[in-house]
């Protein structure tokens, strides 16, 4: 039936985006193929990855290429689309399925171990690799745009080709057949949403991809819901919006409201005079690498997981060999938490500095010959 189903997958093999600089691979893009079940007409592009976020918007684009929405989307069984299969009951992705809701639309997967459910689209996957990929494996890419340019130069010459068992091209059928039959794109688009649950730490923030953010530091030690679209992260405790960030495209870090900061460092449960007493009791060196990591934060209180984290390793090897190791993370310095715990990890905290100096000393043996043999 025309407008009917959509069937998506994606090719095996991939196309390397290449850094220019090095020549090395930054990645290997992923080809997404969709193609409609009436008139064979066939959409590609390339993704960074399979993962959620590009699944999802890759059917976002899709639709809007099209025009329109059809009434069925026939995925295979990845994980960005099933969360479990099951031959006749399986379990969608929720944000795939939010998606889904969004456009009207309903998803039925194709059965596991049954490739007549989804031969379209294995047909479809066969003709790009063939006909687009093929030609594209002589080239190089250095963006991900500058393969999807090219990609839709191809695609558009795939899809006017004419069809040796069916009248026309892929594009002339679709125009006559498909695009009437589309169910129309709703009034605004469908804007990935990824959503987390975390716990506020000491330092009253939350991580999300390898950032921390802000939140008021009454939340300390509360579960919030982190909901992340591509360009905010908002973040809600017992369903109430309690703040929003600007999403930030690097990782490590801190993001960080000054409302949300206390009004002072003693209402905070560990406040940086408090950390700072607990290593004066540990020692001298283990206090001078507690201030270290507070005073290179912009705000003390982001140093708070940190020196937490150096303090507590006296519960598995004892405040003697915690000191020992700070004080020599201090003479190399390096008074960094992962220094400081791979001294411990080796037993290297009481080795003397001056036994590296001996290992480099040359060795004398009457079987070695010295450097003036050669002369």
């Amino acid at each position: 039936m025309a407008g009917d189903k959509l069937f998506i997958d994606y090719c095996g093999p991939t196309v390397p985006i290449i850094n220019p600089d090095t020549g090395e691979v930054r990645y290997h893009a992923q080809i997404f193929v969709a193609t409609l079940g009436a008139t064979n007409y066939t959409y590609v592009e390339a993704g960074r990855s399979q993962r959620e976020e590009d699944w999802i918007m890759a059917h976002v684009r899709t639709f809007r290429h099209l025009g329109g929405v059809p009434r069925l989307l026939v995925p295979d069984n990845l994980k960005s689309a099933v969360t479990k299969a099951h031959r006749y009951a399986p379990t969608l992705n929720e944000n795939y399925a939010k998606m889904a809701r969004h456009y009207g639309c309903a998803i039925v997967p194709a059965r596991p171990y049954k490739p007549k459910d989804k031969a379209k689209a294995e047909n479809a996957v066969l003709i790009v690799e063939r006909w687009i990929l093929m030609r594209l494996r002589r080239e190089s890419f250095y963006t991900l745009a500058g393969l999807n340019a090219r990609i839709k130069v191809l695609m558009a010459e795939l899809n006017n080709r004419p069809q040796r068992l069916y009248p026309g091209s892929r594009r002339e059928q679709f125009e006559l057949l498909d695009k009437p039959a589309l169910m129309p794109l709703p009034g605004t688009m469908y804007e990935y949403i990824d959503s987390k649950w975390a716990k506020v730490g000491p330092d009253y923030h939350v991580l999300y991809q390898k950032h921390a953010y802000s939140v008021p530091h009454t939340l300390v030690g509360n579960t919030v819901t982190i909901e992340a679209s591509g360009s905010v992260v908002s973040i809600y405790h017992h369903n109430q919006l309690v703040t929003q960030h600007a999403k930030s495209a690097k990782e490590g870090g801190f993001s960080t409201q000054k409302e949300h900061m206390p009004d002072s460092h003693v209402k905070q449960r560990f406040s940086a005079e408090r950390l700072l007493h607990w290593a004066e009791n540990i020692g001298v060196g283990t206090r001078g690498v507690v201030q270290w990591h507070i005073h290179s934060r912009k705000h003390p209180e982001q140093a708070i997981k940190s020196c937490l984290a150096i303090l507590n390793l006296t519960k598995q090897h004892g405040a003697a060999r915690l000191e020992a190791a700070c004080q020599k993370a201090l003479l190399l310095e390096r008074p960094h938490r992962s220094v400081v715990m791979n001294l411990l990890k080796h037993h290297q905290e009481s080795i003397p500095s001056t036994a590296v100096e001996q290992d480099e000393q040359p060795v004398t043996h009457h079987n070695i010959r010295g450097q003036h043999y050669y002369q």
